[in-house]
């Protein structure tokens, strides 16, 4: 089969996802979801206009020179009950709603207060330190769009806004299948010939940042039997997304396509021009995606920050689904590259106001350590000559706990 390039193989992926259907959830359990319609401001804020100082309350008419009698005061929640007239104040406090007949504020320090009487040593201006009414948002506009993942600034807003409840997308199910005769679970005591399963646990982990529930199904001997019933229980249990890591290969023990194929799964894409994670495959079997991820662990997460996180967001319905690229310095030189894009893992610092990356020498896909280590992938496009130390490359920043 020819491979096909990273840019290809994520149109694909996405070009057929639909996000999940929408759920109503109390604000106080919205952190991080999606929302799955523009969320309109139920009231208008501030609803009247309001003091952004502590001082006094006076129309701009009054002379700044002449005393005026302070007839009463308003704090926060509690108005002035009353007009204010010519030659008069009222004492005021951040937050409080301007008196009827007052359009601005003069701050206390600008102030001199002698019992009942205040006079000013500025000539009021109105408006001034005033929140004028709507300043924030009116009823009916739209504070938030669909497509945004609430974070502490959005949940603030959705509050604002008068919501107790938000409706958001269901969060995709994704089912992980760890794959092969090799492998044990962490905390096991393995043989020699054995190793333990580490993808699942920082694949799920993923998951679950990118918006996702991760269900971990265990791992499935080399058995194309036993392969098919672990996939059948992934549907059965309502995942939106299947992925088996491992058996994405061509060896005599690799099952993933038989085994999907098997259970009705039709394959879109096998083998991907990229470095590490040729071995990628992608399906659908009935309403959901499948992803036959490469065993090795470093391409599992790679094509995990490639591809199955772009596909949970999508399936959030979230707007910029890719992961976002930044350029960086260099800070040693690459050789030329090959026909497959090539992502290597680094370590990116800021320094001197320029952001550098410096790839790790040993890029094995077996190494887990330099995936921990890593903050960033650098990107070699297709065929790239040599690069020196000083230019620049285009990034990916990894998150980080």
């Amino acid at each position: 089969m020819t491979l096909i390039s990273v840019d290809a193989a994520q149109t694909e992926l996405l070009s057929a996802v639909r996000p999940t259907v929408s759920e109503r959830v109390p604000l106080a359990e919205a952190g991080g979801r999606v929302l799955a319609v523009d969320l309109k401001a139920r009231r208008t804020q501030p609803p009247v206009p309001i003091s952004s100082m502590d001082g006094y309350a006076v129309s701009a008419a009054s002379s700044g020179d002449v005393w005026l009698r302070v007839i009463g005061e308003a704090a926060a929640g509690h108005a002035f009950d009353g007009d204010v007239r010519a030659g008069e104040a009222v004492r005021i406090f951040t937050g409080a709603p301007l008196p009827t007949g007052t359009d601005c504020v003069v701050m206390q320090e600008d102030a001199e207060r002698d019992q009942d009487r205040v006079r000013f040593k500025i000539q009021p201006v109105s408006g001034r330190y005033v929140r004028a009414r709507g300043m924030d948002f009116s009823e009916g506009d739209v504070g938030l769009a669909a497509g945004v993942r609430l974070g502490f600034g959005t949940l603030g807003l959705v509050a604002a806004m008068n919501h107790g409840s938000v409706p958001v997308h269901r969060r995709p199910r994704v089912a992980l299948i760890a794959s092969g005769d090799e492998l044990v679970p962490p905390g096991s005591v393995p043989q020699p010939h054995q190793i333990v399963a580490s993808s699942s646990v920082a694949l799920a982990h993923l998951i679950a940042q990118a918006g996702g529930v991760p269900l971990d199904l265990g791992i499935a001997p080399d058995d194309l039997g036993m392969l098919r019933r672990h996939i059948r229980l992934a549907i059965d249990g309502g995942a939106d997304v299947v992925v088996v890591i491992g058996g994405a290969s061509v060896g005599d023990h690799d099952y993933t396509r038989a085994a999907l194929e098997a259970e009705g799964a039709a394959i879109g894409f096998w083998k991907v021009a990229m470095r590490p994670g040729k071995p990628l495959m992608h399906g659908r079997l009935g309403q959901a995606e499948v992803l036959g991820l490469p065993g090795n662990p470093v391409s599992t997460l790679v094509c995990g920050v490639l591809f199955l996180v772009p596909l949970i967001r999508a399936l959030l319905g979230c707007g910029d689904v890719l992961p976002e690229t930044v350029p960086a310095v260099l800070e040693e030189a690459l050789g030329a590259n090959d026909l497959r894009r090539e992502y290597l893992r680094g370590r990116a610092t800021a320094k001197g106001g320029q952001l550098l990356v410096t790839p790790f020498a040993r890029q094995d896909s077996s190494l887990m350590r330099t995936m921990a280590l890593a903050n960033a992938l650098v990107i070699r496009p297709e065929y790239a000559p040599p690069m020196a130390a000083g230019e620049i490359v285009e990034i990916i920043r990894l998150e980080r706990d």
